[in-house]
């Protein structure tokens, strides 16, 4: 049996190497899981109904995610995994806003109730 050179091991080790940190670098890979990822949290947010509740948080997310695309693009990956991030924090900032606004409105809707029912036993109380 014919053994390999040991420079032979060495150098694939290194090639293996190479490709790892090929494969990991977030730097050179596409972002385009990060922005579709984004684009998921942006699309939920305003199905939440973020566009009415928190228009500011998720005008920030859209604007974000435009320029990720952008970066995209222009194959800038870290930009655009930076953005679609950014974006992604914008968008739940504005889901969570929207359900915010949603559950204050439902307790004082609640609260009101609450109180119209408190008058009629009242008024029925005193007539009694």
């Amino acid at each position: 049996m014919k053994q390999k050179h040991p420079m032979t091991h060495l150098a694939a080790a290194a090639v293996a190497l190479l490709v790892l940190a090929g494969c990991t670098s977030p730097q050179r890979a596409p972002a385009t899981a990060d922005v579709a990822v984004s684009r998921n949290a942006v699309e939920n947010a305003v199905s939440a109904g973020a566009a009415e509740l928190a228009p500011a948080e998720i005008n920030l997310a859209r604007d974000k995610m435009i320029r990720a695309n952008q970066a995209l693009a222009a194959k800038d990956y870290k930009l655009a995994r930076e953005l679609a991030i950014q974006a992604q924090a914008d968008a739940k900032l504005a889901q969570s806003k929207a359900a915010t606004a949603k559950s204050t409105a439902a307790s004082n809707a609640l609260n009101e109730d609450l109180r119209v029912l408190q008058l009629e036993v009242d008024r029925a109380n005193s007539q009694n």
